[in-house]
């Protein structure tokens, strides 16, 4: 018995606990090597309650070498994936997939936030900056989002969903995945019941994205176009400040429309964006999800 794209059907519990075991190992080498390296590394961010960039961009270079040994030793090693299995190739398409995705998550989520100006009587305040500030500001945060929407991908759109789909589908793969994704934002702050709900339809965003063509490339940019564009807004991204200077994003509300202080992924303007954004990269996707 075959799968949706022609993969061969596994036991569910063998495919269960591999995925579990590749989650299990990823997690547990990114979190030792991040406690390992954090005493010293950490703590470049002056701003309380902002991002600390030290602290993001060594748990990245932590969860690169955890997941990346995860997906050697449980992917390549123990399930006999290649570099296709986990679209990451052929890679002719992967900067055509790269822009789609951008536009379709960065399409989102502005939508969301442009939304939140006439129905929540949402509105952006001046600060001391410039145009040039803005935009170097705005680099920075996007060198730094941009890595770590793609280690996201490889955790939850690598190895497990991969070997989950052999057993299940990859739509209920796909669900099953962005369930853990979305409870994994819990403790973010400012989380709420909806915003956990709405990261989840994110995930589930992500992982038809990464069955469309351009594969995994596809699935990045489509993160890091969210994420992105609500950087660009001044707004949180998962309940995560990013100052970018010479304005500043007021949520207005009510929270369950416009997400409050966890941004707008916690409103149910992004939950219609979002869901918008599902339905066209499920007929993208096509028959990779029939």
């Amino acid at each position: 018995m075959t799968s949706a794209g022609g993969e061969e059907r596994v036991p569910v519990v063998r495919a269960v606990g591999w995925t579990v075991a590749y989650l299990g190992l990823g997690f547990g080498l990114m979190l030792g090597l991040f406690a390992l390296l954090a005493p010293t590394l950490v703590g470049t961010n002056g701003r309380p309650g902002e991002v600390d960039p030290g602290a993001l961009l060594l748990q990245t270079i932590s969860g690169f070498a955890g997941f990346g040994i995860a997906t050697l030793l449980v992917g390549f090693k123990a399930l006999g994936l290649d570099w296709a299995d986990l679209r990451w190739s052929p890679t002719a398409g992967a900067g055509n997939g790269f822009g789609r995705g951008m536009a379709i998550g960065g399409a989102a989520a502005a939508g969301a936030v442009l939304l939140s100006l006439p129905l929540g009587r949402a509105g952006f305040v001046t600060e001391a900056g410039s145009l040039g500030g803005y935009v170097r500001g705005l680099g920075a945060s996007l060198l730094l989002l941009a890595p770590a929407a793609l280690l996201e991908e490889v955790m939850f759109r690598g190895v497990g969903q991969v070997a989950l789909a052999r057993a299940i589908g990859r739509g209920w793969a796909v669900v099953a995945l962005s369930t853990v994704f979305a409870l994994l934002h819990v403790l973010n702050p400012n989380a709420t019941p909806l915003g956990i709900l709405n990261v989840g339809l994110a995930g589930v965003l992500l992982g038809f994205a990464f069955y469309m063509p351009g594969g995994i490339w596809t699935a990045w940019g489509a993160h890091l176009g969210w994420n992105g564009a609500l950087t660009a807004f001044d707004a949180p991204v998962s309940g995560m400040p990013f100052h970018i200077p010479m304005f500043d994003y007021l949520p207005g509300g009510p929270s369950w429309l416009t997400g409050g202080r966890f941004g707008p992924e916690g409103g149910l303007l992004a939950s219609g964006m979002i869901a918008a954004a599902i339905v066209m990269a499920r007929r993208w996707a096509g028959k990779e999800l029939a």
